[in-house]
């Protein structure tokens, strides 16, 4: 299983603006961070907002910020609104036309392997993947 760029885009970019909580970030300063086109990044950004994972604000002095807290930002539960798709074979899907289904034992099983990645996320929040700033030990 892949996770789609969409998807990775979207952590990243929830990772840096959790990292900058006292100021509005930018799809420009954001793009230029992860070398991401802005326009595919602009998708990205309408998404997370649609789905109240951020906040965007408009004008010149406008950009964008989390909706909530890290630690209330569910993993598991941004993947799911990101990923068009999680079906992992035909057989997922309604109206497929796969010859072994109703027969196959691999479906059972993909969907098991599917259902504990999900749980498995499900168990972290934004708040476990921010990158800490460096710290000397002195």
């Amino acid at each position: 299983m892949r996770l789609t760029a969409m998807t990775d885009y979207a952590m990243r970019l929830l990772m840096y603006v959790g990292q900058h909580p006292d100021r509005l970030c930018t799809i420009n300063e954001i793009a230029g961070v992860y070398a991401i086109s802005e326009p595919h990044l602009m998708k990205i950004t309408h998404r997370l907002a649609q789905k109240g994972w951020i906040e965007t604000i408009r004008g010149k002095h406008g950009g964008m910020r989390l909706a909530h807290p890290p630690q209330e930002i569910n993993l598991g539960a941004v993947v799911r609104d990101m990923e068009n798709d999680l079906a992992l074979v035909e057989c997922f899907v309604t109206g497929n036309s796969c010859t072994l289904s109703g027969t196959c034992g691999l479906t059972g099983i993909l969907q098991g392997a599917l259902q504990q990645f999900m749980q498995h996320l499900d168990r972290y929040t934004l708040a476990d993947i921010i990158p800490q700033p460096y710290r000397s030990v002195l």
